[in-house]
């Protein structure tokens, strides 16, 4: 189907990918500081935001749109180098970075389940909890280094949002009336049982962060209603 209205998208990608460029990366010779808990986290998330992206840049290709396509190849980019500033970090803060993690694994294998659509909502998911982590690691590492990259990367993921939300809102006109607010109930529940995961999986370095368990579950799912309703204005 067509998608419409990605050229602008495409521009905003490209323009921040200069932006990106002619900007000096962090002082990574200061060095980092933090709890092991926290770099743990650090460790898992950094697995999350690796990957080359060829699935969903196959079904974006396959949308028909060459703007929307190209913003998914930029998208893609973006979240590489993600990887990257992490990667740097962890090697700043002298430690390794991880071969894999289940929960990364199990989110590859569930977006590439079904379509475009599928990938996005469950990309969308990963998104939303991340939004919300990295404003997290920024705000209470307490070390200017991890403030630095936190707020880079919290800055892209502020665009990223947005830009699934009107690709899926272009997509859910292709569903009938009745299915479109089951569909977004089903995603909030979905949302909602990996938030509790993450909650659980890093607790600890969430309380040294200064957000409880519950706090971090609760902020997640306020933040998702906008979500939703930009899906389906």
């Amino acid at each position: 189907m067509p998608t419409g209205g990605f050229a602008d998208w495409t521009r905003r990608f490209e323009e921040e990918d200069q932006r990106r460029r002619a900007e000096p990366d962090p002082h990574w010779a200061q060095g980092a500081s933090l709890h092991r808990a926290v770099w743990a986290s650090i460790q898992r998330f950094q697995v999350g935001e690796d990957g080359d992206g060829a699935n969903l840049i196959a079904k974006a290709e396959e949308a028909g749109d060459p703007d929307y396509a190209h913003a998914v190849k930029l998208f893609v980019a973006e979240e590489q180098n993600h990887a990257r500033l992490l990667a740097r970090l962890l090697t700043a803060g002298g430690r390794p970075e991880l071969d894999g993690h289940w929960s990364d694994r199990a989110f590859v294998r569930l977006r590439r389940m079904m379509g475009l659509r599928t990938e996005l909502l469950v990309l969308m998911i990963a998104e939303v909890v991340a939004l919300r982590y990295y404003r997290v690691l920024r705000d209470g590492a307490g070390d200017p280094l991890t403030s630095d990259v936190a707020g880079r990367i919290l800055a892209d993921e502020q665009r990223h949002v947005p830009f699934h939300c009107e690709r899926l809102h272009a997509s859910f006109r292709d569903l009938s009336r009745p299915l479109r607010r089951p569909v977004t109930v089903a995603w909030q529940l979905l949302l909602c049982g990996v938030c509790l995961v993450v909650a659980a999986d890093h607790g600890v370095a969430l309380r040294e962060l200064g957000v409880a368990r519950l706090r971090f579950v609760a902020d997640v799912m306020a933040s998702s209603k906008s979500v939703v309703g930009t899906i389906l204005a």
